[in-house]
């Protein structure tokens, strides 16, 4: 009996101009437009593996080893009907098509992050189950088409089809077919940006995405000026800072943007609060680190999580910053940081190192290095895979 399988792996994005609000529920149609860097997926990515056998009884999902119900995730239905439905126009315009949409699949997927801790999990992990599906059905569709399934799954999942710099267009089609991402610029355009995340919960927030921002929808008159006089512009001067490799308004405009973001999440009613004292301290450490010039950019999608962007030379001495202020943090250090250093650099001198008290060892539990990089990868299932020869998880929870 035939087997099909397909293991791909998808990269994490985080927003430098923010998704925050659907005028479409169920086709997850934005409210505004947004824009991302995609991160490489040496520290963060999700891993799938789907098999497709008519010796499966019916379709069955593990995440993170722990099987899950498919039927009660609606988005993750829509995906495997619209995908099967293209795979269905294969088959009848191909007699010699193998017959995969009428087969029952197992899922496998794994991310090498938390989930649901403010890192982009859900963005990842559908980008990776839709490329591995177009893959498994041999789908031929680009990214940007791939993208609109995906974001019928998580929104932010569309802008990871995609490497480098990507805008999620939100399109103005009531059924959504022009609302997709599209690549402003590859990995390679800007190979001096690189960033800092600062993990400073891996626990699964309390308010998720999709609860808040539909709450926000409805209680936020900011949320309104921000989707009609803000983002517009701004997303206009974004792509232009990207495209001149302009980092001082890139910074900027990717600041100002987190902290309006989180100025709605607060102007929703009742209010919605994402980061913590920690979060709040790195804004101040690193608004004090700009006073002379600006130097690094933070951003906080809806977690506490800090993502910090950087030029290459600067990230040594923004990492002793952070080292300073939150001591014993695991350091992810892949891309050779401190190699070269014996010492990490001294504190600038004209920083004021009372902006912020130095915080209990372990506040911030993990920092990690990284860059911007490629879209989803194809894996060999044989080395790869998730699945064993029964079509179950290698590894369970």
């Amino acid at each position: 009996m035939a087997v099909y399988e397909a293991t791909c792996t998808a990269p994490v994005n985080i927003a430098v101009v923010k998704y925050w609000g659907k005028r479409d529920t169920s086709l997850i149609l934005p409210t505004n437009s947004s824009l991302s860097v995609t991160l490489s997926q040496d520290q963060l990515h999700s891993k799938t593996s789907i098999r497709a056998s008519a010796d499966f009884a019916s379709d069955r999902l593990w995440l993170n080893g722990i099987e899950e119900s498919i039927e009660k995730n609606k988005r993750l239905v829509a995906c495997l009907r619209e995908t099967r439905a293209l795979r269905t126009q294969i088959e009848n315009n191909d007699a010699s098509a193998p017959k995969l949409s009428g087969l029952k699949i197992h899922i496998c997927s794994e991310n090498n992050f938390p989930t649901a801790a403010g890192l982009a999990s859900s963005a990842s992990g559908y980008a990776c189950l839709v490329y591995t599906l177009s893959h498994l059905f041999q789908l031929p569709l680009d990214a940007s088409d791939l993208s609109k399934i995906a974001r019928q799954g998580s929104g932010s999942a569309c802008r990871s089809l995609f490497g480098g710099f990507v805008a999620w267009e939100m399109g103005e089609k009531a059924d959504g077919s022009d609302s997709k991402a599209v690549q402003i610029a590859p990995e390679t355009h800007w190979p001096d940006l690189q960033a800092l995340i600062c993990v400073v919960s891996d626990e699964k927030k309390g308010t998720s995405s999709t609860e808040g921002m539909q709450l926000t929808v409805k209680t936020s008159p900011l949320l309104q000026h921000r989707i009609k006089e803000v983002v517009p512009k701004r997303m206009e001067d974004m792509i232009a800072a990207i495209h001149k490799k302009d980092f001082p308004k890139f910074a900027e405009l990717t600041m100002q943007d987190s902290n309006q973001f989180h100025a709605v999440c607060l102007d929703t009613y009742p209010p919605i609060f994402y980061m913590n004292d920690i979060s709040r301290a790195i804004i101040r450490i690193i608004t004090e680190y700009n006073k002379d010039g600006v130097k690094a950019a933070y951003t906080y999608d809806a977690g506490p999580n800090a993502v910090i962007y950087a030029p290459q030379k600067n990230m040594a001495e923004i990492y002793a910053l952070l080292s300073h202020y939150f001591p014993g943090a695991a350091f992810d250090d892949s891309l050779g940081l401190l190699k070269e250093a014996s010492t990490l650099p001294a504190l600038p001198a004209s920083f004021d190192s009372r902006v912020s008290p130095v915080f209990a060892q372990g506040s911030v539990k993990q920092i990690l290095h990284t860059k911007a990089d490629g879209g989803p990868r194809i894996l060999d299932s044989a080395q790869h895979g998730l699945l064993n020869a029964e079509g179950l998880p290698k590894r369970l929870a």
